[in-house]
């Protein structure tokens, strides 16, 4: 399922980020700072072409580009 950005507590959200962010991988030798790095991520959720997507057999959260999520999780939000 997908969950909207602004349905997540600020703080939570920026948690998430951050994780997202940090976690090995994803820096790809990148010095940008955090913030820098979190700001970008929250302005891709912000004009949707990222989302956050739940799973519920895992209760995990996780980021994706929005075009690299599976169709029957956008036309279940009502995003086509």
């Amino acid at each position: 399922m997908i969950i909207p950005p602004n349905m997540l507590d600020p703080d939570t959200l920026v948690r998430l980020i951050e994780d997202f962010v940090t976690r090995e991988g994803t820096d790809n030798g990148d010095d940008t700072p955090l913030e820098t790095r979190v700001q970008r991520v929250r302005h891709a959720l912000d004009k949707g072409v990222a989302v956050i997507v739940f799973d519920p057999l895992s209760e995990q959260c996780q980021l994706m580009l929005k075009h690299d999520v599976p169709r029957e999780l956008l036309e279940e939000a009502g995003d086509k």
